[in-house]
């Protein structure tokens, strides 16, 4: 398997999303890989030997302290200059709801808050997801409208509709000069919105997001932060009312699964030689 998209599905105590992710990049050629953190920390397996790092949903450590710290601070301390390397190389990754949540408070995502800059990864935390407005657990399926340049999001339709389970997930910036940086930048990559793509309230907005913001990549596009889960949209079947959809019931694959498709795509088209 010497020239196949080798994907790394990292999990860790808590996590719960890691067989549907690796079953949707499966789906589509790649080598999905289940690994625990400890083998990247202890040496055992090599991120170099990845293209893709995806980063599933769950409740990581127990959502201790708060969603995604301990895992997060796990990459950052140890494992910051493999994740460096890995970025550096023009690799993937992509992070979803505990996942993102992961991405942003080890400063992955952002990013650096400059399109110009290439060489040097700021990690230093400029957003975060904290608590909903509804002060519960939100699951339930909303609308996104697509927006901004990415890999990730290449071809998906002008508004999609993915499942949300989260209790933090109100996605908030170090300040405005962050969010006005992110918008500029083109990287918001989704928006809370109704079915017909407008602004939405709650429970349109299911957490209270600033700018109604569900998901966001670096400058360059090649990292995914998201809290819609596309995996659990990945089958057509999985919508929650698809035998009353008037079309697309002879289609296999959801909305969901055009993600992981590009993915996919990206790596055999950019990255194998």
């Amino acid at each position: 398997m010497k020239n196949s998209v080798k994907v790394i599905v990292l999990r860790t105590a808590g996590t719960n999303c890691d067989e549907e992710t690796a079953f949707a990049f499966k789906s589509f050629g790649a080598k999905a890989d289940l690994v625990h953190i400890n083998k990247l920390l202890k040496g055992t397996v090599s991120l170099h030997d990845y293209h893709i790092l995806a980063l599933p949903g769950g409740f990581t450590y127990g959502d201790d302290i708060e969603s995604g710290r301990i895992l997060a601070n796990e990459l950052r301390l140890h494992l910051g200059e493999d994740l460096c390397r890995f970025i550096g190389e023009g690799k993937l990754i992509i992070g979803i709801c505990n996942g993102f949540q992961i991405l942003v408070k080890s400063g992955i995502l952002p990013g650096a808050l400059n399109a110009k800059e290439k060489k040097n990864h700021d990690s230093s935390q400029k957003a975060t997801l904290i608590s909903n407005d509804s002060a519960k657990f939100e699951a339930r399926w909303a609308h996104l409208k697509v927006s901004g340049q990415s890999v990730w999001t290449e071809g998906l339709e002008d508004v999609v509709y993915y499942p949300v389970a989260h209790a933090e997930g109100k996605f908030v910036t170090k300040d405005p000069s962050v969010l006005k940086a992110l918008v500029k930048n083109g990287q918001v990559a989704f928006r809370y919105c109704t079915a017909e793509g407008a602004k939405p309230g709650y429970p349109e907005n299911p957490n209270g997001s600033t700018d109604d913001i569900a998901g966001i990549t670096d400058s360059t596009g090649r990292i995914l932060g998201l809290m819609p889960h596309p995996e659990r949209y990945f089958l057509f079947t999985h919508h929650p009312y698809w035998t009353r959809l008037k079309s697309g019931r002879d289609k296999k694959f959801g909305q969901g699964a055009k993600i992981f498709e590009n993915g996919v795509k990206y790596v055999k088209n950019r990255l194998i030689k």
